[in-house]
């Protein structure tokens, strides 16, 4: 698994002319990665007694960061593995017609399973976002920078994985569940972006003063 192996190999992976690991699992990575820093600025906020009133709601958030870091991680190594199920559908022989239905059934479920590992990305990314709501007033001030990042990464996380669900979508043809996913995914998109200007603006407003 990538998680457990250097990030040479799977930054060599990714450039590298082998299907996996692409845009998915990138994304997974970058929101992980948003989640470490939100995970960061908690640690250097709780324990501190400039911030002993905050602490409890800051213990929880680190918490939640945490579980979502690791959620992430283990996202950024499945949507590997879904890739590989639609490929192998698409691989599928197609000589007869009874192979050729078999064939796009087989795709079409398989486009169905991969898209849930970008959905999912882009929901743990959303919370991760909502976790530095409270942090930007709350979080050590002396890492206000980092919870600028942290947001950033997770918008950005949040958008790229919700470009791969529609990827997928465009290939479905049952238009009730292409319905459903959008709306389950349209709507933190849209709040997303909207969580990281206004975070981002308030870390701008700690740091220029």
């Amino acid at each position: 698994m990538y998680i457990n192996e250097p990030m040479k190999k799977y930054l060599d992976d990714t450039a590298s002319g082998e299907p996996t690991p692409g845009g998915g699992s990138v994304a997974a990575l970058v929101g992980a990665l948003g989640a470490a820093l939100t995970s960061m600025v908690c640690n250097f906020t709780v324990g501190k007694e400039k911030y002993k009133d905050v602490e409890a709601e800051v213990t929880e958030i680190l918490s939640q960061a945490e579980n979502l870091r690791g959620d992430l991680a283990e996202l950024m190594q499945a949507d590997t593995e879904a890739y590989s199920q639609v490929s192998a559908a698409y691989g599928m022989p197609r000589k007869s017609s009874k192979e050729k239905e078999a064939r796009t059934a087989a795709i079409q479920e398989a486009l169905k399973a991969a898209l849930q590992v970008p959905l999912k990305a882009a929901m743990r990314c959303y919370d991760v976002l909502k976790l530095n709501e409270p942090l930007v007033e709350k979080g050590n001030s002396n890492l206000i920078s980092d919870v600028g990042v942290a947001v950033a990464l997770a918008e950005s996380a949040l958008q790229s994985a919700a470009l791969n669900v529609e990827i997928n979508l465009v290939s479905i043809k049952d238009e009730e569940f292409c319905k459903g996913v959008r709306e389950t995914l349209d709507p933190i998109v849209a709040e997303g972006t909207k969580i990281k200007a206004e975070v981002w603006e308030k870390v701008m407003k700690v740091i220029t003063g």
